[in-house]
């Protein structure tokens, strides 16, 4: 008896001994596993509680445009910038115990663990606040072992480096609401129009309940689910006590007014040139050594909102009901400023920017960088050439061209370049390349930054190298700028998500391309595309659009058989216009071939609407003459087609178009010498 109870004695000494051991073991274990833990934390660091942000594009006058997306949308706030209301739905429905617990809800952890052990799933997450932002921030969506230990893991680094309001702030500005909108100021805008620091309580409710399931209890894809699950946190709000019953009855019985429509509507302002500007933005932070994909930039731009509206009413009221396409285009002459773009008819259905990747052929619009040259090598806007049906030899005579004017008719006779450029004659255009030769030509469009080819051949005069309609207004914008280039720019200045200004638009050194005195008379002899004085077997390109024209205009237009072109400028704006099919339809409906002039002319009107009128100022070396159109000479008013222009002053013409003029002084003095009225004297003296 005695040696049983001995027995049972050691045993009992033995297990507890044994037992002693394992809960020291398991202590240590534990205690080594958490020392290890902080160790690992420390040497770690803290996590990082940022992430891509958008990039927000500010307009001329710093008013916000629009933001820029890697594929998600989403504004960092400060917590005190959010509702109280938003911040007590949130903790109520998610994580009740938020600001006891040290990242893990070990009771719903083990209540979830049991629930996965019995359906063999991993359904259940148990994830608090904390590791819920861990999961937002470091990890995949993805339902694994592997995947909720790094959450654990994260969550632990979170809490030992961050206090519970910074997790909060985490939290709430990474969370998915839906529709793409990540963070609660995001969402607030979207779903409401609003900041999030303007939420009501039945707003903040509704918002609340979305990250559970973000398609599911989104109110725009099922509203009435939506609101069953604000009704549900409106409830554990009071029963937590964050709010009163008459708090929560009032919540319950207030109308929710969605204005999403709003949101999208407000994201539509220059798609296309905010495309382009991100693209632009992009090179200049390389240059910076920064990558535009950190996000968080505040990109200025050179964006009139005034000239982007007018820019945008022209296109809707003035193209046809078919596919034909639209590129458009508006730049400070001064500066070189990119005022406006509109890039094609809808964003939503194509994205493709007319305006900056398309290359066509320009037509009869590339002409004035023709006469560039042509005036850098003797021609003088009273330069005659015979316009009358040509063929043309080239390749060392083993190749022909005949050009063929607009209209299928030629003149009879000699022509100056000032009305050539008027009804944009072709015979005169070969003609001036032939003189003036190849080279002399493909340095002009060189020093435009056109595009240009080592080939001889002579309808390049007429267009047919291809440009973009970005390229082709830039070199116009020059042309206006009195010959000096005028790189064009879109963004002005470039600060990241601290506040630091990366880079600031400084006016570059001016380069002058072709002189001012040629300059100038580019631009006086493309005034006379509106003129009917210069109309002879074709009419004067632009004279159909001279009724409309309160300011003074200097522009070129050009055609081929699929596209149209016009550009244009005051003494302040450029603006260029190309309308044709992405295909390259011909062109064949008259409403399709009259769109790019209307255009044009809409927005030109629209934006100098109210303003007085402005001529181009002629710079010296230059003077103003009254000519004869048919022969070049100084008018008389015996000529009946005549016309004011500007013309070098070695250039004006000393001769006049007609001696027999009946009230020409000189030619009654002519007659008067051939009468002897002295011998008249001597007799009645």
């Amino acid at each position: 008896m005695k040696r049983q109870s001995y027995r049972k004695k050691q045993k009992r000494q033995k297990w507890m001994k044994h037992t002693a051991f394992t809960v020291v073991a398991i202590i240590c274990a534990v205690a080594v596993s958490l020392g290890a833990l902080r160790l690992y934390a420390q040497i770690t660091g803290a996590p990082p509680l940022t992430m891509t942000k958008a990039s927000v594009f500010l307009d001329s006058n710093g008013n916000r445009i629009g933001d820029f997306f890697t594929a998600e949308r989403r504004y960092w706030v400060e917590l005190d910038e959010i509702s109280p209301y938003l911040l007590d739905a949130t903790v109520a429905v998610e994580d009740k115990d938020f600001y006891t617990h040290s990242g893990f809800d070990f009771s719903r952890i083990a209540s979830a663990l049991l629930k996965d052990l019995k359906t063999q799933s991993k359904a259940e997450g148990a994830s608090t606040i904390t590791m819920q932002l861990a999961r937002n921030l470091y990890l995949t969506l993805d339902k694994t072992w592997t995947r909720k230990i790094q959450e654990a893991f994260y969550a632990y680094r979170l809490e030992v480096f961050y206090n519970k309001d910074e997790i909060l702030e985490g939290y709430l500005n990474t969370v998915n609401y839906g529709h793409g909108m990540y963070g609660v100021e995001a969402a607030s805008r979207y779903y409401f129009g609003k900041s999030s620091s303007d939420l009501t309580l039945a707003e903040a409710a509704l918002l609340a309940g979305i990250p559970k399931g973000p398609s599911i209890y989104s109110p725009i894809n099922d509203y009435e689910k939506a609101i069953n699950r604000q009704k549900v946190i409106l409830r554990l709000m009071e029963e937590q006590n964050y709010i009163s019953a008459e708090a929560k009855a009032r919540a319950n019985d207030e109308q929710i007014v969605l204005k999403n429509e709003q949101w999208a509507a407000t994201k539509s302002v220059a798609p296309y040139f905010l495309d382009a500007a991100w693209q632009e933005a992009e090179k200049i932070l390389e240059k910076e050594h920064r990558n535009i994909r950190e996000g968080g930039w505040v990109i200025k731009t050179t964006l009139n909102q005034a000239h982007q509206k007018a820019a945008e009413e022209s296109v809707a009221s003035n193209m046809p009901d078919s596919d034909l396409q639209v590129g458009f285009v508006s730049m400070e002459v001064d500066s070189g400023h990119v005022t406006a773009l509109v890039g094609g008819r809808d964003y939503s259905k194509s994205s493709f920017n007319r305006v900056t990747q398309a290359v066509r052929q320009p037509g009869s619009a590339i002409k004035p960088l023709l006469y560039a040259a042509a005036l850098e090598n003797g021609f003088s806007p009273l330069t005659y050439l015979e316009v009358g049906e040509t063929i043309f030899t080239y390749d060392n005579g083993r190749a022909t061209y005949k050009p063929q004017n607009v209209n299928g008719q030629f003149a009879d006779g000699a022509m100056s370049l000032a009305q050539a450029i008027a009804i944009s004659d072709n015979i005169y255009a070969v003609k001036t390349l032939e003189k003036i030769g190849y080279e002399a030509y493909s340095d002009i469009l060189k020093r435009f930054h056109l595009n240009y080819t080592d080939a001889d051949n002579p309808s390049i005069a007429l267009g047919t190298i291809e440009t973009s309609l970005y390229k082709l207004t830039s070199a116009y914008n020059t042309i206006a700028a009195n010959g000096k280039k005028k790189e064009p720019t879109m963004i002005l200045s470039i600060q990241d998500g601290d506040g630091k200004m990366v880079y600031e638009y400084s006016k570059p050194k001016s380069e002058q391309v072709i002189s001012e005195e040629d300059a100038f008379l580019l631009t006086d002899m493309m005034t006379g595309i509106f003129d009917p004085v210069y109309s002879d077997y074709s009419p004067a390109t632009g004279v159909s659009l001279r009724p409309r024209m309160t300011h003074t205009y200097a522009a070129k237009s050009g055609t081929t058989v699929s596209d149209q072109w016009l550009v244009g400028y005051t003494p302040n704006v450029t603006a260029g216009v190309w309308n044709g099919y992405d295909q390259g339809k011909t062109l064949s409906v008259q409403a399709d071939m009259a769109a790019s002039k209307q255009v044009w002319i809409d927005f030109m009107e629209a934006i100098n609407k109210g303003k007085p009128n402005e001529n181009f100022k002629p710079p010296k070396g230059v003077e103003g003459v009254v000519i004869d159109i048919e022969t070049g000479k100084l008018a008389t008013d015996s000529c009946p087609k005549q016309r004011f222009l500007y013309v070098k002053k070695e250039d004006v013409p000393e001769e006049k178009c007609s001696n027999n003029e009946f009230f020409n002084e000189d030619s009654w003095n002519d007659f008067l010498d051939l009468f002897p009225f002295e011998t008249f004297n001597d007799v009645f003296n």
